[in-house]
């Protein structure tokens, strides 16, 4: 049985964003950013066209996900070091020994234990997968939905899912 995968990183499937990780159990870094870049990758067997899936679906997918992130403040809403409270059009944020004010608009809250790179292309995979699943591009024979999310140059991970 052969294989195919198919990979989309675009200019555009970039994101610019600020977040905080918690380490070593107890401890949060400072806030800071950095320019993220998302790509995607479908494996699996060709259909009958002779494609695992139309990459155009794929490369908005991803852009839209990332177009949600970008400019923005990543918060985990699971994450106990870092306590956040919706104070009307703010959130209040209690990390690493500090106090933040963020306006609401500048903030997405993702449903993560931590903000590392393995979850978000954890996250970002699951929304890919249910764009791909809304559009119908999830086909017969496809195998698997890989999404790769680099903080910097050389320094990224890759989160593997089974469709």
């Amino acid at each position: 049985m052969t294989t195919f995968r198919i990979e989309v990183s675009k200019d555009y499937t970039v994101f610019a964003a600020a977040h905080f990780v918690s380490y070593d159990g107890d401890q949060v870094e400072p806030l800071h950013g950095h320019n993220y870049r998302a790509a995607a990758g479908i494996e699996g067997e060709l259909a009958g066209d002779s494609y695992l899936t139309n990459f155009t679906v794929l490369k908005q997918a991803l852009r839209n996900i990332c177009d949600q992130l970008d400019h923005r403040l990543l918060l985990p809403t699971g994450n106990p070091l870092v306590r956040i409270a919706r104070e009307g059009e703010a959130f209040v944020v209690q990390a690493g020994g500090k106090d933040y004010r963020f306006p609401a608009a500048d903030v997405v809250q993702l449903p993560i234990a931590n903000t590392t790179s393995e979850l978000l292309a954890e996250w970002i995979g699951a929304q890919v997968e249910q764009q791909l699943r809304a559009a119908g591009a999830i086909r017969p024979g496809l195998r698997a939905l890989t999404v790769q999310v680099d903080e910097s140059f050389g320094q990224g991970a890759i989160c593997r899912r089974e469709l």
